[in-house]
């Protein structure tokens, strides 16, 4: 008999279909119940040994919340015994015109201590849930429930492994030997995600029932991850970097990146339909695929769009969809742009752009990282560059204000939105984003554009760096860094914005709620192990 080694995870949802992710020891046949239907059935395919199902269910209800069975081979294997969590459950959208509600966050570092890294808001974010119910009298889903659940970087931290892990490691390898402690392929990456997302039981049953979608930052793979064509020379020469790499993606792929993409993307998918329909191990194939997305960026797509009613969410690779070559910089490749470009219209109530790296800093950050970029290209002369290179990887310089024309377009795209260029205007735009390491709002001037961070949630940031990023975000600092950016011929922003809301630095979870034209956001911090505190709130539309 087969187990469960990860999961179920409950991933792309609709309005009448549900996907459910697993890992299973051995290879076998997975069935999913519900509601007296099914079983909806999946075979395993294999990757380095170890098995994996994805299994899609249909014929649900719009806005329903469905208890369902997971058994493998025939033999049932959740819900577990005597769990004390409710019955998981297949929740599905609600359709044009229903109310929306999406939870976010990023950076969790898990398993981790109180003492190192304070209480895991997704973990308190779980019990709240589960205290709480979920469904109505009528069966529906409840709308104190999220609809979704968006996990935007560093769901793990392949750089900063906590002993469980390093014990694993340690049973492989001379951990005294490069890459050290740090994941160094897909067989630590395994144990990695199961560290991350099922030794919590809290955590594994909210992600058995809340909807999940994801997208990498860099600690999924490496901190500053792509941060520079040199970063990348420099990265490559390491002789662990190679499997570390491949490792990374492959991993992604199949624990993360499958599960964000509907049934028919999912099928379209030249890689899944030749690992499920074969019968050997996959993990060549997954290597070869893995390694040829490193290489050439343009030929994997990571970034992906859904509507959700009558929002529209895109989601948005700014990873390893860069271009980084001696000669050109963007945080997109063309083909990217391209795309983002053709799902970036009006015509929606809303529109939510999810990105790892917010794309409106504070101010005073946004003119840093804008002068660092120019004289690392050489505004200031030869020698300038290689100071502007080492400025630009010592104080983490990367996100869209570094990547000047990628800023610009993206600035072009949702401005004529805004106005109603491309089809009938939104009531608000978002970004939503993490990776900072605290939350903030920021609204652009004369238009309904909003950045919304919130972040992390379990990793916060303690002294110098705290109180480095509060100063940042006074008006007053901005000034002299917006001269200097001035100085190194960079033009002014084609946004104007200010901060509405100031940064706050606890382990938080935030919330877009969208009923119709309206929209709000309101931020919670785990303010017990089992409880939930809202500590700011903020309409937009």
């Amino acid at each position: 008999m087969s187990r469960l080694v990860l999961g179920p995870l409950l991933r792309h949802v609709g309005e009448r279909t549900a996907t459910v992710w697993v890992e299973t020891e051995q290879p076998c046949e997975v069935h999913v119940s519900c509601d007296e239907r099914g079983p909806f059935t999946a075979r395993t395919f294999t990757v380095h040994g170890h098995h994996y199902a994805l299994v899609e269910v249909d014929g649900l209800e719009p806005g329903s919340a469905t208890p369902y069975e997971v058994s493998l081979d025939g033999e049932k294997v959740w819900p577990e015994p005597q769990s004390p969590f409710p019955v998981s459950r297949l929740r599905t959208l609600g359709g044009p015109g229903a109310p929306l509600r999406v939870t976010f966050g990023s950076c969790r570092v898990a398993p981790a201590s109180i003492a190192t890294h304070g209480i895991d808001a997704l973990s308190a974010f779980a019990h709240q849930l589960a205290a709480g119910g979920g469904v109505t009298d009528e069966g529906a889903a409840s709308d104190a429930w999220p609809s979704v659940l968006l996990m935007i970087g560093d769901q793990v931290y392949a750089d900063s492994t906590g002993e469980r892990l390093r014990e694993f490691i340690r049973t492989r390898r001379d951990i005294t030997a490069e890459p050290h402690d740090e994941i160094a392929d897909f067989e630590e990456y395994t144990e990695l995600y199961r560290l991350a997302w099922g030794e919590d039981p809290a955590v594994r049953w909210l992600l058995s029932t809340l909807p999940s979608l994801t997208i990498f930052d860099d600690h999924d793979v490496r901190d500053d991850w792509n941060t520079s064509y040199t970063w990348r020379q420099q990265i490559s020469a390491r002789p662990w970097w190679r499997q570390r790499i491949i490792g990374g993606i492959g991993s992604y792929w199949v624990y993360q990146h499958l599960g964000n993409l509907s049934p028919a993307d999912r099928a379209a998918d030249p890689l899944y339909a030749a690992v499920v329909s074969g019968t050997e191990d996959a993990g060549k194939s997954v290597d070869e695929f893995a390694e040829r997305a490193d290489q050439e960026p343009a030929s994997t797509r990571w970034s992906y769009a859904h509507d959700l009613g009558d929002t529209r969410l895109i989601v948005i690779d700014s990873r390893c969809s860069r271009l980084l070559t001696a000669d050109r910089r963007a945080m997109l490749d063309d083909e990217e742009q391209a795309w983002f470009d053709a799902q970036c219209t009006g015509g929606v109530d809303h529109l939510l752009i999810a990105s790892s790296l917010p794309y409106l800093l504070p101010p005073s950050i946004h003119h840093t990282e804008s002068w660092n970029e120019a004289v690392a290209r050489g505004a200031w002369g030869r020698r300038g560059v290689e100071f502007g290179e080492k400025v630009r990887q010592a104080a983490d310089l990367e996100h869209w204000a570094a990547f000047e024309t990628s800023f610009r377009l993206v600035a072009e795209a949702v401005s004529a939105v805004a106005r109603g260029d491309r089809g009938v205007a939104p009531a608000s735009i978002s970004f939503l984003s993490g990776d900072v390491h605290y939350s903030y709002l920021a609204k652009v001037r004369g238009l309904p554009i909003y950045q919304v961070v919130c972040s992390p949630m379990r990793n916060p940031l303690k002294g110098f760096f705290k109180w480095a990023n509060v100063a940042a975000s006074w008006r007053v600092t901005s000034a002299p860094v917006r001269l200097m950016a001035k100085l190194a011929r960079v033009p002014e922003p084609p946004l104007r914005w200010k901060l509405t809301r100031r940064p706050t630095f606890d382990n938080a979870l935030a919330t877009m709620e969208i009923d119709g034209r309206k929209a709000s956001v309101h931020w919670d911090t785990s303010s017990t192990e089992t409880t939930m505190a809202e500590v700011g709130r903020a309409t937009l539309a």
